[in-house]
C-alpha cells in the first residue's frame, strides 16, 4: 500500500477463494460477471489517484439484486471478505482493497437501470450502478432536477455517492446525499435483502434504518437500489465569477446573497488564485474568466424554477444589481456574469477540474474539513500558518464549498519534492490540521469519508462513546467482519 493510508494494516479476513468457490461465483453471475486475471482486475484494486493499490481473489460483477444477495450469502457462508465498489472515484480508499485482501471486489457497474421516474411525485428509483451524470440527464428529460453534483459525476455511481454520503456543490441549498434519499434497498452482510425502497416523505415507524447505510462506506451492507428526491428543473439560472478581497468578504457576500436572490442561491464556491492557476496550467481549454489577479475568487450561482418573464431581467438582473452593490461596498474587486450557457460551463469547468489538475501537477496533500461557516476565515489563517511552520515551501491552494462550511484545505509539494519526501512531513502536517479542526469543533471529514486514509484519524479524534456505538452497530450487522473490512473503523 504505497504512500497513503494508516500506520498499520488492520486485521481482516483472509480466507482464500478456492476453485469450488470460484465455480460457485461463476454460476451466480456468469462468465462475463467474473474477472480473475490480474490485468482485468487492476482497475478495480487501484484507486484512481494511483496512491493505493491492493489485491483481490476475483472481481465479481452481479447484474441484479438477486445476484448480489446470492454472492454475499456465499461469501458469508465461507467467511470471504467483500469490498463493494461503484465508480471507484473516491479519495479516501474506501473502495480499494487492502494488500492482504484475498476475497472479492463486488462491482455494481452492471446494475445501471433507471427503474422508475414519478414526475408527479418528484421521485426517481434507480439501481446503484447508475452513473450520476446519467441520472441528472434523465431527470432533466422529464423536466426535473437531481441536485447532487460533483466533479466526478461523469464516472461516479449513485451507490457510491450514497455510501459515502457525498456532498458536492449544491449542498448549500439541497443538502448532502442522504438528504436526497427517500428509500433504499440494501443487501446485508448475511445476504438477506432489506427492502426499504419506499417513496415516502413521512414515515415515523421506528428507526430510520436507511441512514445507517449512507455514510457507512459499504461496511454495513451493499446499497443496491434507491428512491431519490427530485426538484423542479431550474428555468432561470445565472452564474458569476467574482474577484474578492478575502474569505471574510466571501462570507459577507454570501450572507447578503440569500436575501438579494430571494433565497435562490444554489452554489457558492471559494477558490484561491493558486487553485485557479493550477487548473489553467494543467487542464487544456480552460480560460481565466477575469484578468484580475486577486488572491481569492467566488463562483456564485443563483437559480429559480420560475422562467424569466418577458420584459424582465429575471435572476440575471438581480445578480447584476447585487454585484454592483458589492463592488460599491468594496467586497468585490471585479466580477463577470455569464451571458451564455457555455460561459457558465467554462466557469464551472475551472472549479470541477481542480482534482484532475492536482493529479497532473504532482504530489500533494489535501484535507476535507468542515467548520462553522463563520469560522472559515479564522481556520484558513491559523491553518496556513501551522502548515507553513512545518514546511515553509509547501504550496497551498485552498478552495471549497464555503456556503456549507466545507473547505478542501489542499497543498502541492514544494517544487522538485517527490511524494516519498513529502510523506515524511505528512504525519506532522495532518496532526496540526486535525488538531486545529478539533479545537474549533469541526470535522476531519466533511464529505469524502474515512476509507483507508483516515482510519487512524477517526479512532484518534472521535470519543470512546462514539467509537463504541459504531463498533456495536458493525458487530451486530457484520459479526464476521466480511463487509469492506479495515475501512472506516478499527474493530480491535
Amino acid at each position: 500500500m504505497p504512500v497513503a493510508g494508516p500506520s498499520s494494516e488492520p486485521i481482516i479476513p483472509t480466507v482464500p477463494l478456492t476453485v469450488p468457490l470460484r465455480d460457485s461465483l461463476r454460476a451466480i453471475v456468469g462468465e462475463k460477471g467474473l474477472i480473475e486475471d490480474a490485468h482485468g482486475m487492476q482497475p478495480f484494486v487501484t484507486d484512481w489517484r494511483g496512491l493505493l493499490a491492493g489485491n483481490a481473489g476475483a472481481v465479481v460483477r452481479p447484474g441484479s439484486t438477486e445476484e448480489v444477495a446470492a454472492v454475499v450469502r456465499l461469501c458469508h457462508e465461507h467467511g470471504i471478505a467483500i469490498v463493494p465498489q461503484g465508480g471507484n472515484t473516491g479519495l479516501m480508499g474506501g473502495a480499494t482493497p487492502w494488500p492482504a485482501h484475498t476475497g472479492i471486489v463486488l462491482s455494481l457497474g452492471r446494475m445501471n437501470r433507471v427503474l422508475d421516474i414519478d414526475a408527479t411525485g418528484y421521485t426517481m428509483t434507480v439501481e446503484a450502478g447508475c452513473v450520476l451524470q446519467t441520472l441528472q440527464e434523465t431527470a432533466s428529460r422529464h423536466d426535473r432536477f437531481l441536485p447532487l453534483s460533483l466533479g466526478a459525476q461523469g464516472s461516479c455511481m449513485i451507490g457510491g455517492n450514497l455510501s459515502t454520503n457525498a456532498g458536492g456543490v449544491q449542498v448549500l441549498r439541497y443538502g448532502n446525499a442522504r438528504n436526497l434519499v427517500l428509500g433504499l434497498e440494501v443487501v446485508l452482510p448475511s445476504g438477506e435483502v432489506w427492502d426499504g425502497l419506499r417513496a415516502l416523505k413521512k414515515d415515523n415507524t421506528g428507526y430510520d434504518l436507511k441512514h445507517l447505510f449512507m455514510g457507512a462506506e459499504g461496511t454495513l451492507g451493499i446499497i443496491t437500489k434507491a428512491v431519490l428526491k427530485l426538484w423542479p428543473a431550474p428555468k432561470d439560472v445565472c452564474t458569476s465569477w467574482l474577484a474578492i478581497r478575502d474569505p471574510r468578504a466571501a462570507l459577507e457576500i454570501l450572507s447578503e446573497a440569500h436575501s438579494a436572490s430571494e433565497d435562490n442561491v444554489g452554489s457558492c464556491e471559494l477558490m484561491s488564485r493558486a487553485a485557479v492557476d493550477m487548473v489553467l496550467r494543467n487542464i487544456p481549454g480552460t480560460q481565466d474568466p477575469l484578468k484580475a489577479d486577486t488572491p481569492w475568487y467566488l463562483l456564485l450561482e443563483w437559480s429559480s424554477a420560475r422562467a424569466r418573464q418577458d420584459g424582465t431581467g429575471g435572476i440575471a438582473e438581480k445578480m447584476e444589481q447585487f454585484l454592483a452593490d458589492q463592488l460599491e461596498a468594496g467586497r468585490v474587486i471585479d466580477a463577470v456574469v455569464a451571458q451564455t450557457g457555455q460561459q457558465s460551463q467554462n466557469m464551472w469547468r475551472i472549479r470541477e477540474s481542480v482534482a484532475g489538475a492536482s493529479r497532473a501537477e504532482g504530489p500533494g496533500l489535501s484535507y476535507d474539513i468542515s467548520v462553522a461557516i463563520s469560522r472559515i476565515p479564522e481556520f484558513i489563517d491559523l491553518g496556513l500558518k501551522a502548515v507553513l511552520d512545518i514546511l515553509p515551501t509547501i504550496r497551498p491552494y485552498p478552495l471549497g464549498h464555503i456556503g456549507d462550511g466545507n473547505l478542501h484545505f489542499s497543498f502541492m509539494a514544494p517544487v522538485g519534492m517527490d511524494q516519498q519526501t513529502l510523506t515524511q512531513y505528512k504525519a506532522a502536517i495532518t496532526r496540526a490540521v486535525n488538531d486545529l479542526i478539533t479545537s474549533m469543533d469541526g470535522s476531519i471529514s466533511a464529505e469524502h469519508g474515512i476509507g483507508i486514509d483516515k482510519l487512524d484519524e477517526l479512532s484518534h479524534y472521535r470519543s470512546k462513546t462514539e467509537l463504541d456505538i459504531m463498533r456495536t452497530i458493525k458487530r451486530a450487522l457484520d459479526p464476521q467482519n466480511i463487509m469492506n473490512p479495515g475501512k472506516v473503523l478499527r474493530l480491535g
